[in-house]
């Protein structure tokens, strides 16, 4: 899943003001890409928050692309961070030396798994949930790995959302996130992510 920047949150506030910061203003709701959700946009930017009022809101962007990332690099001090934090040392990922002698290009490997740690944090604000009360991980349904993310590699998220219907009172959100890496054919993983939000009904 990736979460949603709830409004008036910490995340939204940046937003606003590194914009505001680097002269730039919000534009007036409008449509685009034949949605009929309200879509907060940035002039001088490509990036655009589609706004979520409701479980009917959310079913009109199925089928839509509704964000694509920054780049993010994946250095050795993020893959040693993962390995730390996970256990999981194996030398392909962790040993920079036997890498330069016995990988295919020379060079360390990501884990598989933080490509898909980062989903939330690179489609953080693709979209907006109001009166928002929480979101949680319900997980995935399938994730393929297609190729492999070499040390100094860039990252960047695409996201396009499958089907939003309700369960247990909230927003259950079925996307495909494509993690693209910069100058290969192929993207370095596939996830269809399951994400829950919870509206507060006392807002």
């Amino acid at each position: 899943m990736w979460m949603a920047t709830p409004a008036g949150s910490t995340a939204n506030v940046a937003l606003i003001t590194a914009a505001t910061e680097h002269g730039l203003t919000q534009s007036s709701p409008l449509q685009i890409a034949g949605v009929s959700g309200i879509t907060t946009c940035w002039s001088g930017v490509g990036h655009c928050v589609r706004l979520i009022k409701s479980i009917e809101d959310a079913k009109k962007l199925e089928g839509e692309e509704v964000g694509l990332s920054d780049w993010v690099v994946i250095d050795q001090h993020r893959i040693d961070q993962f390995a730390e934090a996970t256990g999981d040392y194996q030398w392909i990922h962790v040993d920079t030396e036997r890498a330069a002698t016995e990988m295919p290009d020379g060079k360390t490997i990501s884990h598989g798994y933080l490509t898909i740690a980062l989903i939330p944090t690179l489609t953080g604000n693709f979209i907006e949930v109001q009166n928002l009360a929480r979101a949680i991980n319900f997980g995935l349904n399938k994730v393929r790995f297609y190729a492999p993310v070499p040390v100094g590699s860039r990252l960047r998220a695409r996201a396009k959302v499958l089907q939003a219907r309700k369960r247990a009172g909230a927003l259950l959100l079925t996307s495909e996130v494509r993690l693209e890496m910069e100058g290969a054919r192929k993207p370095a993983c596939v996830a269809e992510t399951l994400g829950m939000y919870f509206f507060d009904e006392q807002r």
